[in-house]
């Protein structure tokens, strides 16, 4: 199968965390999220090469450590880890400028 594999787990992680994280990252700049989508599947790819299919685990671990970062930040500050409510406090948290 070759690096298919890979390829398509990335896509398919990428589809569902953009999709599911997308009201997290409203005000992000679309350069920094797509630099951190070229360095996973770069790391991905290299990993590949070294270590066959095991690579696949990278993106996997990767996934799991970011959502328990995520999660444990959101209870200490207050928000919802689902729905990033309440906005006007996320927002001054990631330091967003917040308009009525």
């Amino acid at each position: 199968m070759g690096i298919k594999v890979e390829l398509a787990e990335l896509l398919v992680i990428q589809l569902v965390m953009t999709s599911f994280f997308a009201r997290f990252e409203v005000e992000t700049r679309a350069s920094y999220k797509i630099l951190k989508w070229i360095i996973i599947a770069k790391i991905t790819v290299g990993l590949y090469f070294m270590i066959g299919h095991w690579s696949t685990l990278f993106p996997i671990v990767v996934v799991i450590l970011g959502t328990i970062y995520h999660f444990r930040w959101c209870k200490k500050n207050g928000i919802d880890p689902l729905k990033a409510t309440p906005r006007k406090k996320y927002y001054e948290l990631r330091k967003w400028k917040w308009e009525e």
